[in-house]
């Protein structure tokens, strides 16, 4: 995973503000490699504001084996979108700590358990009984800004992370809007989910 300069992607690469509290890289590259069919793609993809995601402007195929022609068959089982979806949380960043010097990770810093794109730890927080909004409005705006910025459906992403219904997290996530939590970052509804 790399900046679009070839730099190691880093929180200090996220320089862009989106929602209240969140910074994205404005780009990125990122190469999958598929040990099954000896396939390795890489992709480029640019965070477009007017879209509210990271939209892949470039993709690159280059078999590993001579066994293996980059044919429209091997095309056809490269998936783009879940190279977006695994890079994503990597270029996202946020602070633990309203501190002014706090330092900054990304979310894939936080995520311990690969699937998941927030610790356990802090979904039980956010759902807890008694919980203050503000603290469920930030993981809400995590999770969200994750699988929105990679077109992946954002309200299933909040049931799932914080394993509530499908309901409650769109309700959450209405109110994070509406407190101006998830500007910037946005999914229409029937998008593609093959890229």
């Amino acid at each position: 995973m790399k900046t679009l300069e070839g730099a190691p992607m880093t929180a200090d690469a996220t320089t862009e503000r989106v929602g209240s509290a969140l910074r994205i890289a404005p780009g990125f590259i990122a190469t999958h490699v598929n040990d099954e069919t000896q396939v390795q793609t890489t992709i480029e993809a640019r965070y477009v504001r007017a879209q509210g995601r990271y939209v892949v402007h470039a993709a690159g195929v280059r078999t590993l084996s001579d066994a293996v022609e980059a044919n429209g068959d091997t095309l056809r089982q490269i998936n783009v979108q879940r190279i977006v979806q695994a890079a994503a949380p990597q270029c996202i960043a946020l602070t633990l700590s309203d501190e002014p010097a706090a330092e900054w990770l990304t979310v894939s810093d936080i995520s311990s358990v690969e699937g998941r794109l927030i610790p356990r730890w802090m979904a039980e927080q956010a759902v807890k009984r008694g919980r203050s909004n503000d603290a469920r409005m930030d993981v809400v705006e995590i999770v969200y800004g994750a699988a929105a910025l990679s077109a992946s459906a954002p309200i299933k992403a909040v049931a799932r992370e914080l394993n509530v219904p499908h309901r409650t997290a769109a309700v959450w996530v209405s109110r994070a809007r509406d407190e101006g939590r998830l500007e910037g970052m946005s999914y229409i509804v029937g998008r593609q989910a093959d890229g």
